[in-house]
């Protein structure tokens, strides 16, 4: 008997333990060209309770990767949100070509919708309508009875909106023509009150009368080069990239409101809404979950303008770091600690300034669309006798005129098959290209087949990519300027991200083995006891609660 009760004790404690009950509140945090390595060549100017809380406290992924290419904003914000990659959520870019429409297409744009906050009609014509599959937001919703609520933020309209799902309570995001937060008619017919009287505050204003000096002494910025750099670009009327940047005096020059996002008080903009938000709509607060979306926009705009070896970018962090600490602050007296969860992470890395590399003896450089319009206008001249079969060249896929392809010589048409043969071999032996993948090679192609063409496949969508795509070679851009850099490639530089749990349910601790930055939706769908997203391909990553 005695052994009996002793049993049924343990599968009790069993059960309960492994019933953890779900976090109040869900804060996920997306740097946006936050490459995994500043947090190593970063630490020693950072603070112990931003970045470093998150790491000592959280569970630390140091190899975690974007497993398809194209690598940009939209793509990256959607494959962490729906744990799946573009070539099923279908946010193939930033924006792509219509090959129905003709024409180029936003990843948020809709012309369904109004914009709510501000007199810019076209800032707020945006909604999540592109996005094919569900968010883990989504299924939180779905799971609470839309009793769980949802807000998401963000300088950039599709750092809030894609996060946020299709079900979102609301999303926000910077009006870069008058300053204020808005969102859309897809969310609210208007504002609410707590976000115009955040609005009110006309902390932008504030920011951009000031002056952006360095947060410590210029010695300790060892992990940057030098201030006044060739590398980076500089702004309008200026002839140096150094410090102190006179803010109010750019504004005028520099595109006014625009100018903020450029600057490290973006990151406190959003840092003071979220915390308004946690105040406004009760975070947090009540039996069901909430979640937070949190989309930091600066050190992406930054980041091109100066490359990631910047004092400025490191500043930026060094700022950034503190807005974490505050943030955390915030959450655990509002909140309660141990009571949320916090994940970390980037839609996407950077690569070094090629300029940089060359005078380094790194052999690299520029391979310009442009060129590529022409070489090819070259080929269509000799080989289709002048006829326009290249429609449009974008996130280096090439988009052929399915018009003329009718297979009938008689009548002007061009043979698919050959067309495609002709214009992938001659692309594969211009300088800075590294492979060539027609579309008919990338559809018999596996979604878990490994290296670079693995890549493609998982980021290509028939209906929304192009006819051929193109893969540079390393630290190789499309760019028309020798300064600053841009993303978008399948090399690590892009790929390798942070990414960090933090608070209920994860222990702390660190791996260095291989995880796609879609194992974050489903692992999140484990700790919230919901659905994995509609088209969920990631895993959970059971490393960070032990494998319960």
């Amino acid at each position: 008997m005695r052994f009996i009760c002793l049993l049924l004790l343990y599968v009790f404690c069993f059960n309960v333990s492994g019933q953890t009950p779900r976090p109040k509140l869900v804060v996920g945090i997306v740097v946006d060209q936050m490459r995994q390595d500043y947090l190593y060549r970063y630490t020693e100017t950072f603070g112990e309770e931003g970045f470093k809380r998150l790491m000592k406290e959280g569970f630390y992924l140091a190899n975690a990767h974007y497993n398809y290419v194209p690598t940009y904003t939209g793509p990256g914000h959607a494959s962490v949100y729906t744990g799946t990659t573009p070539a099923i959520h279908g946010i193939v870019g930033n924006e792509w070509y219509d090959k129905a429409l003709h024409k180029s297409v936003y990843c948020v744009y809709d012309e369904t919708v109004r914009t709510v906050g501000s007199s810019s009609e076209g800032q707020g014509k945006m909604s999540p309508h592109h996005l094919l599959t569900t968010t883990i937001t989504d299924e939180l919703k779905l799971a609470t009875g839309g009793r769980g609520k949802v807000i998401s933020i963000s300088d950039k309209d599709r750092g809030a909106i894609l996060p946020g799902g299709h079900m979102a309570d609301a999303a926000y995001w910077f009006d870069e023509t008058t300053g204020r937060m808005i969102t859309s008619t897809f969310y609210l017919k208007t504002l609410p009150p707590w976000v115009e009287q955040f609005n009110k505050r006309k902390l932008p204003d504030q920011y951009l009368n000031g002056v952006w000096n360095l947060a410590l002494p210029a010695e300790k910025y060892r992990a940057s080069d030098a201030d006044n750099s060739p590398y980076e670009v500089k702004f309008h009327t200026e002839n140096k990239s150094t410090f102190p940047y006179d803010l109010g005096k750019l504004r005028h020059t520099n595109g006014n409101y625009d100018l903020l996002s450029n600057t490290p008080f973006s990151n406190d903009l959003l840092t003071e809404m979220a915390k308004a938000a946690l105040d406004a709509e009760q975070l947090g607060k009540d039996e069901w979950t909430d979640f937070l979306c949190i989309s930091f926009s600066a050190p992406d705009k930054l980041g091109h303008r100066t490359g990631p070896r910047a004092m400025e970018l490191q500043d930026l962090y060094v700022r950034l770091d503190r807005n974490l600490a505050d943030l955390l602050k915030k959450l655990d007296a509002t909140v309660g600690a141990g009571e949320y969860l916090v994940f970390l992470t980037s839609d996407h890395g950077v690569s070094d300034v090629p300029q940089l590399l060359v005078d380094r003896r790194v052999p690299v450089g520029y391979l310009r669309s442009a060129e590529i319009k022409r070489l090819l206008g070259e080929l269509t001249q000799q080989y289709f006798q002048g006829k326009p079969v290249v429609e449009a060249i974008t996130n280096w896929q090439i988009y052929l005129n399915h018009e003329l392809f009718t297979g009938d010589p008689k009548s002007g048409g061009v043979e698919w098959m050959v067309s495609l043969e002709l214009i992938s071999n001659f692309l594969a032996q211009q300088p800075g290209i590294a492979q060539v993948y027609a579309k008919n090679l990338i559809r018999q192609g596996n979604f878990d087949e490994g290296g670079i063409k693995g890549m493609v496949i998982r980021g290509y969508h028939p209906k929304r990519s192009g006819d051929i795509v193109l893969v540079p070679e390393p630290n190789w851009l499309d760019q028309g300027t020798v300064a600053g850099t841009t993303h978008g490639s399948p090399y690590m530089y892009d790929t390798h991200v942070p990414v960090i749990f933090f608070g209920k349910g994860v222990r702390p601790g660190s791996t260095a083995a291989y995880y796609r930055i879609t194992d974050i939706a489903p692992t999140l769908a484990i700790l919230l006891k919901v659905a994995f997203p509609s088209g969920c391909t990631g895993q959970p990553i059971t490393e960070i609660t032990d494998g319960r």
